[in-house]
């Protein structure tokens, strides 16, 4: 599963993760055992890879600990 950096989180309920290939799109819903608003910019993540409307996105985004 690859690993990222949350580089950007907005008060519209998604963010960007900063992984191996580049900025990664994720909305609040693909959130898993962790709530939007814990979440903090620089915080690991790890995340599947899912195409969505506009381009790739993060599915099944968790905290790494």
């Amino acid at each position: 599963m690859p690993e990222g950096t949350i580089k950007k989180l907005t008060d519209k309920g998604f963010g960007f993760i900063e992984g191996d290939r580049g900025d990664i799109f994720f909305h609040h819903s693909a959130l898993e055992g962790v709530s939007y608003d814990s979440l903090q910019e620089g915080q690991r993540v790890e995340y599947q890879e899912g195409r969505g409307p506009k381009g790739p996105c993060a599915e099944n985004v968790t905290v790494v600990a």
